[in-house]
């Protein structure tokens, strides 16, 4: 048995790795980080039509959950992912961007599951008129808490309170 010894939350690394993260739940957490960035995939592609690069990282991102696809593959779709958000002038749809990188980049590190979900929520709030934008982010944040599966709720919840703070308490729900 390896013992795990980095710096990371030994819940998010993979147990081959010393880490208490087994196949299925990181299966599962790419899933579900997959559906945050799909949700506000259309914020993106109404700005971008003809850019099929975040489109095609959750696209990987669901393939790797479902054993698809490789973790080199997700590491490039989510590189490309993070170009698109990089090159986009537009505020909203770089933060879909990024969503969608961090969503196919959990195949590679499961702590990046909670990038996805921050993501759509800052995508959400910017798209919202400024009155409206914290109501609107608590309304993606319960959306993303809703699709949950049970085996993982725990643990995302767990880190959704122990980041909130450093990521601006969007996980205020």
């Amino acid at each position: 048995m390896v013992e795990y010894a980095g710096r990371r939350d030994p819940r998010f690394v993979r147990t081959h790795r010393g880490g208490s993260l087994d196949e299925a739940r990181h299966r599962l957490l790419v899933g579900w980080a997959a559906d945050c960035a799909e949700h506000v995939l259309p914020l993106f592609t109404a700005k971008y039509p003809e850019d099929d690069r975040p489109r095609r990282a959750i696209e990987v991102a669901r393939a790797w959950s479902r054993g698809e696809a490789t973790v080199g593959e997700a590491r490039a779709a989510a590189y490309s992912a993070h170009v698109a958000a990089r090159g986009a002038s537009d505020a909203v749809a770089s933060q879909v961007a990024r969503a969608a990188g961090h969503a196919v980049a959990t195949a590679h590190m499961a702590d990046h599951e909670l990038g996805a979900a921050f993501f759509a929520i800052k995508a959400v709030r910017l798209a919202a008129p400024i009155s409206e934008a914290i109501a609107a982010g608590a309304r993606e944040c319960q959306w993303q808490r809703a699709r949950l599966p049970d085996a993982i709720r725990e643990l995302v919840l767990s880190d959704e309170e122990r980041r909130n703070e450093k990521l601006g308490s969007v996980f205020t729900c």
